[in-house]
């Protein structure tokens, strides 16, 4: 059965677009109040005004997580204003498209430390209150990519294999504590990520490609319900269960075929 969340604070980062904006809604529907995170204030503003329209309570806290410390800071912050974080969408994230050589370094070092350092410490620093309140839903975006190496998006990849195995390994360590976590592995969604990344679009992206809407809705489902993992989709669901059983190196050879 799904958790009832109204009244409940939920922080979601990434919050400005995409689907952690959308994740905001969706968890604004259920009556959550938010605090939306990200590093573009007019983005958060625009998008605070429109949840404060449903009836829900929401704040803003602008932040870089590339930055060293900013997860610690966001914490603070929050236990200044005595608010107390039940649910926790750790969203924000990117990704760097081509030869793993010819990718900028401090784009590479900024891309690891958002997707992993940022948030296995921002999972770090909130889940304390929730084991003392007995309850919290924690949620880590991952992808698709995280089954298996990909070519081309080398790094990013395997940053979200970081994310998938360490959100089945907390969750594991959580267990009894009422605190779940979930890893959602989203497949090409509509947002700008693939602008973004370096690669817009191709004949895999085009056919797979899903809307944020039911990739947002999937995952606040499973979140409320505690479940280990979200794979929205059936081509995503079919692709991950079927790549399991291919030997890594022609794991690796197809994905490389997708993303070309």
């Amino acid at each position: 059965m799904a958790a009832d969340i109204e009244g409940k604070w939920a922080l979601v980062t990434g919050a400005s677009s995409g689907i952690g904006a959308e994740l905001s809604r969706e968890l604004a529907a259920y009556g959550a109040n938010l605090i939306l995170v990200a590093r573009r204030r007019d983005a958060l503003d625009a998008l605070a005004r429109e949840l404060t329209e449903k009836g829900v309570e929401v704040r803003v806290e602008t932040a870089d997580l590339a930055e060293p410390g900013e997860p610690e800071r966001l914490f603070e912050a929050v236990r200044s204003a005595r608010i107390s974080v039940s649910l926790l969408a750790n969203n924000a994230g990117f990704g760097a498209y081509g030869p793993f050589d010819s990718i900028d370094a401090a784009t590479e070092e900024s891309m690891l430390d958002v997707d992993v350092k940022a948030l296995a410490r921002m999972t770090r620093v909130f889940v304390g209150p929730m084991r003392s309140a007995g309850f919290g839903r924690i949620l880590l975006t991952a992808s698709t990519g995280a089954y298996q190496p990909t070519p081309l998006y080398a790094t990013y990849s395997a940053a979200k294999a970081f994310v998938l195995s360490y959100g089945y390994a907390i969750r594991r360590e959580l267990r009894g504590s009422g605190v779940t976590v979930t890893v959602l592995s989203p497949g090409v969604t509509r947002t700008d990520f693939h602008r973004l990344s370096g690669l817009e679009t191709n004949p895999f992206k085009r056919i797979t490609m899903m809307e944020i809407s039911p990739v947002a809705k999937a995952a606040i489902r499973g979140l409320l319900r505690g479940r280990a993992e979200v794979v929205p989709g059936f081509l995503n669901k079919a692709m991950v269960f079927f790549v399991r059983f291919l030997p890594r190196a022609a794991q690796a050879a197809l994905a490389e075929s997708m993303m070309k």
